[in-house]
């Protein structure tokens, strides 16, 4: 793989941590300033009735002989970014595990709610192989991903490794493997070319999509499953993205929606 890879998939993960500064708080500003008390202790019973969320969340999780360690920011975040060219693993024979020319978060021709998308609690995630005790304790990879996410996603697909399942007027379209240039129809067996999707909607009325993440990998394993989700497919070694839930295709035409930025109020 190219050495310059793992700085393009960071940067995608930042992405989600930057937006962060979009998450919108509610305050009365019309309010009188209320007066300071001075910090006493609470007992047990007053403890009782407190509660509290953290921002940042950390679980560790075990499954198939692997050890994964993850960081949730607790935040709502709106966003609309684009991204060009993200080109991840790239082979000795020019060939890449991802080639996205396009990825837009919201676009710009269509409603003003149209123009941001929504994310809910992104994460990283890192896998671990190996115990301490024994001396082979190793980080194996990491993902960056979202919990959920709502609104018009515009692509470029040209390859991607990983699963996807898009629903299109034809049917509802898969891809699962390494280096995927189409979608295969569940029942029709039809095939439709990544770079024909123009987009998608993420989320439906049954709620966000749940399942976005981005790995890289030195080996093949299977991460945790999604609470409410069936588990996802195997991660294969490399780069690989996993988007197989609530997705409906803005257009099969390979026309990306623009989303440039708003001039004026």
């Amino acid at each position: 793989m190219s050495p310059h890879v793992l700085p393009a998939a960071l940067m995608t993960a930042c992405m989600a941590l930057a937006g962060s500064a979009q998450a919108q708080a509610k305050a009365d500003t019309t309010a009188a300033t209320p007066a300071r008390h001075a910090l006493a202790p609470l007992d047990d019973a007053e403890l009782d009735g407190v509660w509290g969320q953290a921002l940042l969340d950390l679980t560790n999780t075990s499954q198939g002989g692997y050890d994964f360690s993850r960081i949730t920011l607790n935040a709502d975040i709106t966003m609309s970014s684009s991204l060009k060219g993200l080109v991840l693993g790239t082979h000795p024979d020019g060939t890449s595990d991802i080639n996205i020319s396009a990825l837009n978060f919201g676009r710009s021709d269509a409603s003003e709610a149209q123009r941001t998308v929504a994310i809910a609690n992104p994460y990283f995630e890192w896998v671990y192989s190996g115990t301490v005790a024994g001396g082979d304790r190793q980080v194996v990879g990491m993902r960056v991903g979202f919990g959920a996410i709502s609104g018009d996603v515009g692509l470029m697909m040209n390859t991607v490794s990983g699963a996807l399942t898009i629903t299109t007027p034809t049917d509802k379209m898969t891809a699962v493997g390494s280096q995927q240039t189409a979608l295969t129809g569940a029942t029709c067996g039809c095939t439709t070319a990544l770079n024909q999707i123009g987009g998608v909607t993420a989320g439906t009325v049954d709620g966000p999509s749940r399942d976005f993440f981005l790995s890289i990998l030195k080996s093949a394993l299977t991460y945790p499953t999604t609470p409410g989700m069936s588990a996802p497919a195997t991660a294969q070694a490399g780069f690989w993205l996993n988007w197989a839930d609530r997705l409906n295709a803005l257009n099969t035409t390979g026309t990306t929606p623009p989303n440039v930025p708003k001039i004026g109020p």
